[in-house]
């Protein structure tokens, strides 16, 4: 491999602006042609679910098949009425599950359009961002450090090292150069390959600027070559979701085992027909198997998702989203996310005096070399925003003066370093033997360029010290002259190797300020109020991020720590340490990665964001990693599980805030399944242990369902947050909706239930009512305590009744479900004679009410009773 020069005295690429602007890139009109003649660049993958794969699911789906078998044995009874019913039903069921799927599945195709590679491509001559699914061959790239290559191209500006080891699996980069003009290279070049012009799908650019032009889009790529497999991925499940699928799959072993008792005790104790006995086991096994779980979890996360999105926050993997509840920790960079990341020129600063623009009306003369030298070690048209903000304000207040150099390019560079935090800008002058030097960079490192004894530096350092502790961000600034000539008339001149070899003269100091963001004092307000820590972690100075966390109220305690200590301790050390420092400074990327590796081994939920291709593996390692979407590279937005869109603290409170509320309505769908099965099964069960006729059937399970499902994955989907929400501390991250403490409510409101509507039944049968009757009065009775346990659920909180008046646009759609299924029930007498029922006079309806009263004082008994517990254990805790 070739060794370039070193970084001190390397020519630079051109910044990506200079490029651009020598090429036009196809025209919009020309673009829009060929990518509907070519179609989307897209690799082949796993295609949105198809309806027949859908049906298949359902069709193979325990409750299906329990549908399937009690219609046939209603046939083989000569049933002909229920077999239809439930049979028909079957298309009930597959409908309800296409609308689920489809919403699903509309909300996850959003966000995979919205998290799809972006590229900086050159359209009429103008740079612009589109999603990668629309490059088309011919495309201009323009490529930064941390991009993720769009499409197969070639270099035709710039010098790139680029990470190909997706294709080769070889970890160190490659170097790409500029194809020559004119020529083309004949064969396919294999990934890999060091100097060469190729530049493939989907590596990394890891350093440099350049622009590519796209040679192959799509499947003809080299990663599309390779196979669907690499394209397909496959989000494996969360940890609540496996801990429901282990949920469902023991209820559903019991379900199997009490059905079959069931069949056995009907059929030999109760002397009932074998069929007749199957049908209430499938009714009891029905009962159990609470197969609204997993629905509840797909269509609460993936819809979480979208609805965090609309808060301009991005969810790149779902399984994030039950994460956000619990997050006691938020590990924020200064830049851009707690400040607005737009920097002007505050103040400017000389040896004698001192310039601040606010209020001003005019630059006096002393300041106008300070400026023009600034100017001068600043590219022309910047990328970097502390560099706009100088060329801004220079051509502000020098407009009309010598002092302006338009269009003066540099004959050679200094590139900042890490051993020498400054950049020089080398120009020609009248005198070919003459250069003009322009140098900006730290203060210290230009103070020590300049060789200024320890007086100079002293009063350079207070100056400084003094802008830092007001949040400004100081650079100085130096000019110089060297001579030296080329030693023939084509050659370069001699360089020096370093900008130590050339002789400097100290002109002053430029503040620049990136002022807080509007929001971000309040939404750290909440965090505290939340239970949500946030700690500052930049790579900035100790003063200037003190200032920022002055400003904006982050932390009560002034105690900071900087990565040099970081490196000093040890483990146990640091983190008895950071429990107590809230601001870490001068970090560099590893530092931040142990910092959060330190708070997650200390029990902590971490949130962490990041911006840059370093931070990628403290995002992975975070519980939430969080990526900056205007300024952050692609490398840190795909180790991310969450995107800021515009990069704004006030958003990741937002999701917190979205992320307990999923988890909340989640917590109340679960409680309300359990609440609900519990009726059914006790009234499916207890006639066959007292000899009772049968209460339940499938057809009055399939009705029932008919109002569970929607209640699950609708109405409690829909419930707006609680009036607590960010209030109250992060709940545990092993704190789990399926865990036998959180249910217990449930259970206990639907064994009161239960309880109630079998005491109605036993005072119906000593009463010598009908079995008709009797089932008409617990079923109408069960369809209304269902809209009450929906009541009971929505927020313990309150009484049962006041759950009704809460906001939810889903609500009177499910009362008024529910009485529409009440009416035709009782209402349309060859449904009323399917399900077995006795039309109602005005005892029985009294008689139904009564129950429904109980149920509703039951239910008020169990929320009261579990509040005054609730608040005891707080007050342990």
């Amino acid at each position: 491999m070739a060794t370039p020069p070193p970084a001190s005295h390397r020519p630079q690429p051109p910044s990506a602006t200079p490029v651009a602007s020598a090429r036009q890139g196809l025209s919009a009109s020309e673009a829009t042609r060929r990518l509907a003649e070519q179609g989307p660049n897209l690799l082949p993958g796993s295609e949105p679910k198809s309806t027949a794969a859908i049906v298949r699911d359902v069709v193979t789906e325990p409750m299906f098949l329990m549908l399937l078998a009690a219609g046939g044995i209603y046939l083989a009874l000569g049933d002909r009425g229920e077999a239809l019913f439930l049979l028909s039903f079957v298309f009930v069921v597959i409908a309800i599950t296409l609308v689920q799927e489809r919403k699903t599945q509309r909300a996850l195709e959003s966000l995979r359009d919205l998290s799809a590679p972006r590229a900086l491509v050159i359209r009429d001559g103008l740079e612009q961002r589109i999603a990668g699914r629309e490059v088309v061959l011919g495309d201009l790239l323009v490529l930064h450090e941390g991009d993720r290559i769009a499409a197969d191209a070639l270099l035709v500006d710039g010098q790139l090292e680029v990470d190909e080891s997706l294709l080769t699996g070889e970890a160190v980069p490659v170097t790409k150069l500029p194809l020559a003009p004119g020529a083309g290279e004949g064969t396919a070049p294999a990934p890999g390959g060091d100097g060469t012009a190729a530049l493939f799908a989907s590596t990394v650019v890891t350093r440099g600027v350049g622009l590519a032009e796209v040679c192959a889009i799509a499947a003809q790529t080299a990663v599309g070559r390779i196979g669907a497999d690499l394209a397909a991925t496959t989000e494996p499940p969360s940890a609540l979701q496996q801990r429901s699928r282990k949920l469902v799959r023991q209820l559903g072993v019991a379900a199997l085992l009490l059905a079959s008792a069931q069949v056995v005790l009907g059929w030999w104790w109760n002397d009932r027909p074998l069929l007749e006995s199957l049908l209430s086991g499938i009714a009891l096994a029905m009962a159990i198997l609470p197969e609204e779980i997993p629905v509840i979890l797909t269509v609460f996360l993936a819809l979480g998702a979208w609805r965090i999105s609309r808060h301009k926050v991005l969810t790149r993997r779902v399984t994030a989203v039950e994460a956000l509840g619990a997050i006691t920790v938020l590990a924020v960079d200064k830049t851009g996310t707690l400040t607005v990341n737009r920097m002007a020129v505050a103040e400017l600063a000389t040896a004698g005096a001192h310039f601040q623009p606010e209020g001003a009306d005019s630059l006096a003369e002393e300041f106008h070399l300070l400026v023009e030298f600034a100017m001068l070690a600043t590219p022309g048209d910047p990328f970097d925003p502390m560099e706009k903000a100088i060329q801004l304000f220079g051509h502000q207040w020098l407009a009309g003066t010598e002092h302006v150099h338009e269009g003066r390019e540099p004959e050679f560079e200094y590139a900042l370093s890490g051993e020498i935090l400054a950049m020089t800008r080398v120009f020609a002058s009248a005198d070919p033997s003459q250069h003009l030097l322009a140098t900006k960079g730290a203060p210290e490192a230009v103070a020590d360029l300049c060789h200024l004894d320890v007086a100079q530096r002293d009063a350079i350092g207070r100056q400084v010290e003094t802008m830092a502790e007001r949040g400004l961000r100081v650079l100085g600034v130096a000019r110089g002259r060297w001579s030296g000539q080329a030693t023939a008339p084509d050659a370069a001149p001699p360089w020096p190797p370093s900008q130590h070899d050339f002789d400097f003269e100290f002109l002053g100091l430029v503040a620049l300020a990136d002022p807080p963001r509007a929001e971000v004092s309040a939404a750290l307000a909440e965090c505290r109020q939340a239970g949500v820590r946030v700690i500052m972690m930049t790579g900035d100075h100790p003063a200037t991020a003190l200032a920022i966390a002055r400003q904006v109220g982050l932390s009560e305690r002034p105690d900071l720590m900087t990565g040099a200590e970081i490196e000093a301790l040890d483990d146990a050390a640091l983190r008895q340490r950071l429990r107590h420092v809230d601001l870490c400074a001068r970090l560099k990327p590893q530092h931040k990665l142990r910092l959060v590796q330190m708070l997650r081994t200390d029990g902590e939920v971490v949130a962490m964001t990041g911006d840059g291709v370093n931070d990628a593996p403290a995002l992975k390692a975070a519980d939430v990693g969080i990526a900056m979407g205007e300024r952050g590279t692609d490398v840190a937005r795909e180790a991310a599980a969450l995107v800021l869109l515009d990069d704004s603290f006030a958003r990741i409170v937002a999701a917190i805030r979205q992320g307990r509320r999923i988890d909340d309505n989640i917590r109340k769908a679960t409680r309300f399944v359990f609440a609900v099965h519990v009726p059914i099964i006790a009234l499916a069960l207890v006639p066959t242990l007292l000899h009772w006729p049968v209460l339940l059937l499938p057809v009055h399970i399939v009705l029932l369902e008919l109002l569970i499902d929607p209640a699950c994955s609708i109405v409690f989907e829909a419930e707006p947050e609680g009036s607590d929400l960010m209030t109250r501390p992060p709940r545990p991250a092993s704190d789990s909706p399926f865990a036998a403490a959180p249910l217990m409510q449930g259970v206990l409101q639907g064994l009161g239930v239960a309880g109630v509507l079998l005491a109605g039944q036993t005072w119906l049968a000593g009463q010598g009512w009908s079995a008709a009757q009797g089932r008409a009065v617990v079923f109408s009775a069960l369809v209304l305590a269902v809209m009450l346990l929906i009541l009971a659920n929505r927020d313990p909180s309150r009484p049962v009744l006041l759950g009704a008046a809460a906001s939810n646009p889903w609500l009177w759609r499910m009362a008024a479900g529910v009485a529409v299924l009440l009416v035709a029930v009782l209402g349309l007498p060859w449904l009323r004679d399917l399900m077995g029922l006795a039309l109602p006079g005005g005892r029985e309806l009294t008689l139904a009410a009564v129950l429904v009263a109980l149920c509703l004082v039951w239910l008020e008994l169990v929320r009261v009773l579990g509040q005054r517990l609730f608040r005891s254990h707080r007050i342990s805790d």
